[in-house]
């Protein structure tokens, strides 16, 4: 039995210091990207943009009120919305191929009590940089922390227990990367 511990112990010991290096020297080549920069006007005429939002989780949705899943998953955002928005989340809604007559009703009929901006250039081309091939489908969504840090983006619908989720992560555990 001694020899099999003698056996172990160096093994053991050369099993953790390599856990140990990959966590200090993976958590260094592992930077999150920062939140585009972008500033607009919501369909109500107050501004909103990146700097207003800083130290404050939000999330960046792009939709279309003809797109079937964008449709299905925004009663679970305004439910969540008026949850968690007095704890300094947000989601921000960005309308895509849409006219601002048409996205205001859309908003008055699902009753969106979040901003909605009217998709620009500017604001496509600074979210297109944080997805292979840009920004190509609806629902794309953009998750950032208090940090100012996209800790996620993910493309099609999510459930209201998903997106629950990603935002308590996201208020509960600043991500600080280098």
């Amino acid at each position: 039995m001694d020899g099999m511990k003698k056996l172990v112990t160096p093994f053991f010991r050369a099993g953790v210091f390599s856990f140990f290096l990959f966590i200090f020297f993976g958590s260094l080549a592992f930077a999150l990207p920062s939140a585009p920069v972008f500033s607009s006007v919501t369909l109500e005429g107050k501004p909103v943009s990146s700097s207003q939002l800083a130290g404050k989780v939000y999330i960046v949705n792009f939709f279309a009120s003809w797109c079937p899943p964008c449709r299905a998953e925004i009663p679970d955002m305004v439910t969540l919305q008026t949850k968690y928005g007095r704890k300094g989340f947000t989601f921000i809604g960005v309308a895509v191929n849409e006219t601002e007559s048409s996205m205001r009703s859309f908003v008055k009929k699902y009753k969106i009590n979040y901003p909605v901006i009217m998709v620009d250039d500017k604001i496509i081309g600074a979210f297109n940089t944080l997805v292979d091939g840009g920004v190509q489908a609806i629902p794309t969504s953009f998750v950032v922390s208090s940090s100012g840090k996209v800790t996620q983006v993910f493309t099609g619908a999510r459930s209201k227990e998903v997106l629950e989720q990603l935002i308590l992560q996201a208020l509960t555990k600043p991500i600080v990367s280098k």
